[in-house]
């Protein structure tokens, strides 16, 4: 009944209804501070690390192998439109990361990344998670958007998967960002108010994704490598270190593990 209703919806109102979803599981895993003060750091690296799976598993079962199929599809070297797309999703992130001002969960306020500013720790932490949600909008958004153009490696069930997957992984992100500020001394609404707001930025990207790849159909399988190469920047530079910065090493691994294997579950089962 969900797949036949979302069939009859436009493709880019489908993108920013999946993208309130996952924004809706961001605000859920915030909304653990009202219950906690404090979570075990353990369980905290089990769920960063589970989250940076799915990304993992994401990036490659929704994005590149289907961007790869549509370039050959359409009379291109499939290699071409995956390699730049990654590269420059990669490259895309990089910059931002060098620019936006933001705080890794567990670090320090001096070893705050980005352009120097005076801006609080809360802030910070937020706008590092917000960092994270920006390639997972735009992947939500051009997976709904290349359902427009009726390719057979687009699918409802593959881009409904994906939602599910990103806002599986949202959960902890939420979580990540509320509890620390609750354990400094905000108030449980103002904590849970922050880590919702990381979310807010995943509608906007997914509308301007799928808005980009319906309009310019050629851009589609380079759009679908963008995200997948933003995504694995997010992965290698934030996730993963901050799953094992308390040396909790095996617990974070496993929980990709955990994360890889459920996402390619939902992918190829439903994809």
């Amino acid at each position: 009944m969900l797949a036949n209703w979302f069939n009859t919806q436009d493709h880019i109102f489908q993108a920013l209804l999946a993208s309130i979803f996952t924004w809706f599981l961001t605000a859920l895993g915030s909304s653990l501070v009202f219950f906690f003060k404090n979570i075990n750091r353990k369980i905290m690296d089990c769920m960063l690390g589970f989250a940076a799976g799915v990304m993992i598993a994401a990036s490659y079962w929704s994005l590149l192998a289907p961007a790869i199929e549509m370039a050959e599809s359409m009379g291109r070297p499939g290699w071409i439109p995956a390699l730049t797309g990654f590269l420059s999703g990669s490259f895309f992130l990089f910059a931002v990361d060098k620019v936006m001002p933001h705080l890794h969960l567990g670090f320090p306020i001096e070893e705050a990344e980005g352009v120097k500013t005076g801006l609080q720790r809360s802030v910070l932490l937020v706008l590092a998670i917000t960092l994270h949600n920006i390639p997972e909008g735009f992947a939500i958004g051009v997976a709904f958007g290349a359902l427009s153009h009726n390719l057979s490696q687009a699918t409802l069930a593959g881009a409904i998967a994906l939602t599910i997957g990103i806002g599986i992984q949202n959960f902890p992100e939420g979580t990540a960002v509320s509890v620390p500020l609750r354990r400094e001394g905000f108030s449980r609404f103002k904590s849970f108010m922050y880590g919702q707001l990381s979310g807010v930025v995943e509608p906007v990207s997914a509308l301007i994704g799928a808005a980009a790849v319906i309009y310019i159909k050629p851009l589609l399988p380079y759009a679908l490598s963008f995200a997948a190469g933003a995504m694995i920047y997010v992965v290698v530079e934030e996730l993963i270190p901050e799953s094992q910065y308390e040396k909790n090493t095996d617990i974070a691994t496993l929980g990709t593990i955990a994360g890889f294997a459920v996402m390619m579950t939902l992918d190829v089962a439903l994809g």
